[in-house]
């Protein structure tokens, strides 16, 4: 039981110390100013709804890059335009 309690103990100060050691490590820290940032928002010409900019199909069309919530209102709208 003793043994067991001891291990616990070890641990938890292991744990303590290693944390307060890795707390300053830049590579181990959190990037806060790209996480606090609100993400950019843009429209899809096709279906009119709101994407986040990283996660929107891009194509550049007449020299404007358009921005599409998925691969399918993409083909949609250039099958519109050519008609």
């Amino acid at each position: 039981m003793w043994r067991f309690i001891l291990f616990i103990l070890f641990v938890t100060i292991l744990y303590y110390v290693l944390q307060f050691l890795t707390k300053n490590v830049p590579s181990l820290r959190k990037k806060t100013n790209r996480d606090n940032e609100p993400e950019e928002l843009v429209q899809d010409p096709y279906c009119q709804t709101y994407v986040p900019k990283a996660s929107a199909v891009k194509k550049r069309i007449a020299g404007k890059d358009c921005y599409f919530c998925s691969p399918e209102c993409l083909r949609k709208y250039l099958e519109k335009s050519k008609s």
